[in-house]
């Protein structure tokens, strides 16, 4: 037997040896090779750099993420260099408005996003976002996508949160002081600033006052507002006003989502409309707006009863005759009788036998009982609205940026088509916009209200998000009855310096990152 004494000195020495071994180990192995990040050089492309002006035919350098020169310096030996002869070079497109985040981790590769351009999606909109954020940008850490993404706390799911079922009234106080402290908690894990759906259930039972206060604590964090507003179209000019209201209470910069003039007796009053913002911008306050290049929208049957009186005939054929028209509703979803999938209000009604309004309330009546069985995804609806001499001078507002509204697999054609459309219809055919223009609205503008500080341009210390295509050729190819068509003329896109996009693919590669609020 080994005495206890002998025992604990053999133990002793033992252990010094290993640690011994170890300092070993550790002091005489050869130093790690550190990998040098990639380079490569893209020449010969017509280079629009984001902030409007013509563009240049001078050399990118990037390094890493990071673009590192901007000039007609020669690659250099041994340096990858891509010859982008005939082909114009923008900053990588920013996607203001953005529901990507639903289904981004079923769609790394985001195809519909990259295969237009877009390396940067925002979410959180119309009141609903991943809770708690800290946890989404976690798993997207862990997990990344192919491209950046950043979000806002919507408003709707805090007042989820904090009311539950019991949302169809004003918050109490208690309750909108528990909605800012997570608010507070939100901020702090990176979120751009608040966002809100008041045209939909919970928020359009808030008060003005519920949402200043919750946009007075994003403002202390140095935080926006960004807002599907109360109405698009009944009760349009007073939630104009309303989003007014809250930038200059909150003072913090304020974004109209998705501006459009959706009701048939209002058309024609985008200079109206214009000239108010301009008003506002003089008094004060910081608002803008982003836009997608559609005369129509996508969003549940029951949004335009904002009173939400779903039998009520009068609003019913209000919805059939000043919203949009029975040809124009084409319902893509539709749970409670799903081969009604794919055909207009017009053609429904004519199978069933009844009038447009009548089929309406039904349809909705339908949906409704399948909701309250706890079903999701039930209906939903794509509505021509708007005028496009409207769209036109919207888009054409200098404060005015591009976006999507779109999903990475939806059935609204803009998840697809939107920067492509732009650059082939509006820029190309239309005479809309200058091309480069467009690029600042989908780029440097873009970055700027989304408080983006090393995205949208290309400029030396900027993040390497890119975008090569064809300026004679880019066309979007999505449509209502093929909404996931891809669109031409894209050539390549990079991500942080990392091709995700070349030859009508994505690449696999997933170089996208959690974009906090700076």
């Amino acid at each position: 037997m080994i005495k206890p004494a002998v025992w604990r000195y053999k133990a002793h020495m033992m252990r010094l040896l290993l640690v011994l071994v170890s300092l070993l180990v550790v002091f005489c192995a050869p130093p790690a090779k550190e990998e040098s990040p990639a380079r490569f050089v893209i020449i010969g492309a017509s280079v629009l750099d984001g902030d409007g002006g013509a563009a240049r035919f001078v050399n990118v350098h990037v390094e890493g993420d990071t673009i590192t020169a901007v000039d007609e310096t020669e690659p250099a030996d041994g340096v990858e260099t891509i010859d982008a002869t005939g082909l114009t070079l923008a900053p990588g497109f920013i996607d203001t408005h953005s529901h990507g985040d639903s289904d981004l981790s079923l769609h790394r590769d985001a195809l519909a996003a990259v295969s237009q351009g877009i390396t940067t999606i925002v979410g959180g909109q119309d009141g609903g976002s991943p809770f708690p954020l800290a946890e989404f940008f976690e798993s997207l850490d862990a997990e990344p996508a192919a491209v950046n993404i950043a979000a806002y706390a919507g408003h709707g799911q805090l007042r989820q949160e904090v009311m539950g079922d019991d949302f169809r009234r004003a918050a109490t106080e208690e309750e909108v002081e528990a909605m800012r402290l997570m608010l507070s908690e939100e901020m702090k894990a990176g979120a751009l600033g608040l966002g809100s759906g008041l045209e939909y259930d919970p928020g359009i039972y808030s008060e003005t006052s519920e949402v200043v206060a919750l946009a007075r604590e994003a403002a202390a964090w140095g935080g926006r507002y960004i807002s599907h507003i109360r109405s698009e179209d009944r009760y349009f000019w007073d939630a104009v006003d309303e989003i007014i209201t809250i930038g200059r209470e909150a003072n913090l910069p304020v974004q109209i989502s998705h501006l459009k003039i959706a009701m048939v007796s209002e058309w024609g009053q985008a200079g109206r409309l214009i000239d108010t913002l301009e008003k506002a911008r003089a008094s004060g306050v910081n608002i803008t707006a982003d836009i997608y290049p559609y005369p129509y929208w996508q969003s549940t049957l029951t949004v335009m009863f904002p009173e939400r009186n779903f039998d009520d005939p009068v609003a019913a054929q209000f919805a059939v005759t000043e919203i949009s028209t029975p040809e124009g509703m084409l319902i893509p979803t539709y749970k409670p009788e799903p081969s009604y999938e794919g055909k207009t209000l017009a053609e429904i009604s004519e199978i069933r036998g009844t009038e447009p309004a009548e089929t309406l309330m039904e349809l909705i009546r339908d949906a409704e009982a399948l909701r309250a069985a706890g079903e999701e995804g039930v209906e939903s609806v794509i509505a021509t609205s708007m005028d496009e001499r409207d769209i036109e001078r919207l888009m054409a507002w200098r404060h005015t940026n591009i976006c999507t509204d779109g999903e990475l697999d939806g059935a609204h054609p803009r998840g697809y088509g939107t920067y492509p459309r732009v650059l082939g219809r509006y820029v190309r055919e239309r005479d809309v916009l200058t091309l480069p223009d467009a690029i600042h609205k989908s780029t440097a503008l873009a970055a700027e209200h989304m408080g983006f500080a090393d995205r949208g341009r290309i400029e030396p210390g900027f993040k390497a998000d890119l975008v090569l295509f064809d300026a004679d050729a880019v066309i979007d190819r999505a449509t209502p009855q093929d909404p996931r068509a891809v669109s031409e003329g894209i050539d390549k896109v990079w991500v942080n310096g990392v091709l995700v996009y070349t030859g009508g693919r994505t690449t696999g590669e997933h170089p996208g990152r959690v974009l906090k609020r700076e």
